[in-house]
C-alpha cells in the first residue's frame, strides 16, 4: 500500500458517517427474508427479533470502528526508512602505507674498481718518447746526444740563406735499430713554411708527415713495421722558407726514439749554425 492509497483511505474513514437506521433496516430485512423496498411499520416487534437485530448492528458498528481506527492510527510507511534497519556501517580504518615490493640493495662499500694495469701481451714495435717530451720540449742549450750505441748531432745546412734554410740531423748507430721515430721541430719565427725533406735511408722504409703544432713546423719520420735501420751513419733533413734576414735557430730542436738490442734508446739536442 503506497502513500497515496493510505492517504485516501484515511480521508474516507474520517469523513464516514454511518447511517444507523439504514443499517438496522437492512439487517432486519435480511433476517426476515422480506424483499428490499419500503415497508410500513407494523408496530411493536417481537422482543427476541429486536434484540438480535440490535446485537448484529452493534457488531457491525464495532468492526467498522476498529477498521477505521486501525487505518487512522497506523502511521504511514516512510519509503526512506528501511523496514529492518541494519547496524550502522563502520568506517574502514585507513590503510597503512604499503611496503615496497623490492628492498633496495645496500650501497657498495668498496671503492672504484682499479684499472687493469696488466702489461699488454703484444709488444710495441714503435719507440715511446721519454716523459720529458720530444724535440722542442727540451730547454734551449740542453741536449742528450748519446745513448749507448746511438749518437746524434744537429746542424744548419751550409746552403742556408736569408730566405731559406735546411736543418740536418746526423744519426750514428753501432747496432741495427728495429724501430725509429725522428722528430724535427722548427720554431715559427716568421714566414716559416716547409719546402720538403729528405733522408739518406730508403724512402719506402719511412712514413713522413709535416704538421704545424704549437707554434712550430714539425717533421716526423717513422720507420715502418718490419723494416730495420742498419748500423752506420744516417742523415735526416728538413727544408723550409723563412722571413728575410738571418734566422735564429736556438729554439729549434730534434728528438730520436729508437729500439735496439739493448731496448729503448733516446737522444735529443739543438742546432749549431754552420760557420
Amino acid at each position: 500500500m503506497n502513500e497515496e492509497l493510505t492517504g485516501r483511505l484515511r480521508a474516507a474513514a474520517e469523513a464516514h458517517q454511518p447511517d444507523r437506521a439504514r443499517i438496522l433496516a437492512r439487517v432486519e430485512r435480511g433476517m426476515s427474508g422480506a424483499p428490499a423496498g419500503p415497508r410500513e411499520s407494523s408496530g411493536a416487534r417481537p422482543w427476541p427479533r429486536v434484540a438480535l437485530a440490535s446485537l448484529a448492528t452493534a457488531g457491525v458498528l464495532a468492526v467498522g470502528g476498529f477498521a477505521v481506527a486501525a487505518i487512522v492510527q497506523s502511521p504511514p510507511a516512510r519509503p526512506d526508512i528501511p523496514a529492518t534497519p541494519g547496524a550502522p556501517a563502520t568506517p574502514a580504518a585507513p590503510t597503512a602505507p604499503g611496503t615496497p615490493h623490492s628492498t633496495p640493495s645496500a650501497p657498495t662499500t668498496g671503492g672504484p674498481t682499479a684499472p687493469d694495469r696488466s702489461p699488454s701481451t703484444t709488444p710495441s714495435t714503435s719507440p715511446s718518447p721519454a716523459a720529458s717530451g720530444g724535440a722542442g720540449s727540451t730547454r734551449p742549450g740542453s741536449a742528450h746526444v748519446q745513448d749507448g750505441p746511438l749518437w746524434s748531432a744537429g746542424s744548419l745546412g751550409a746552403n742556408s740563406n736569408t730566405y731559406w734554410a735546411q736543418s740536418n740531423i746526423t744519426l750514428k748507430t753501432t747496432q741495427p735499430l728495429t724501430a725509429l721515430t725522428m722528430e724535427l721541430r722548427i720554431t715559427q719565427t716568421g714566414g716559416v713554411q716547409s719546402t720538403g725533406s729528405w733522408r739518406t735511408l730508403p724512402a719506402d722504409d719511412f712514413t713522413v708527415t709535416v704538421q704545424h703544432e704549437g707554434g712550430a713546423v714539425v717533421y716526423r719520420w717513422t720507420l715502418k713495421p718490419g723494416r730495420t735501420v742498419p748500423a752506420g751513419q744516417h742523415v735526416f733533413a728538413g727544408q723550409y722558407n723563412h722571413a728575410a734576414g738571418e734566422r735564429e735557430a736556438k729554439h729549434d730542436g730534434y728528438r730520436v726514439d729508437a729500439n735496439g738490442p739493448r731496448g729503448a734508446l733516446s737522444v735529443w739536442g739543438g742546432f749549431t749554425p754552420t760557420r
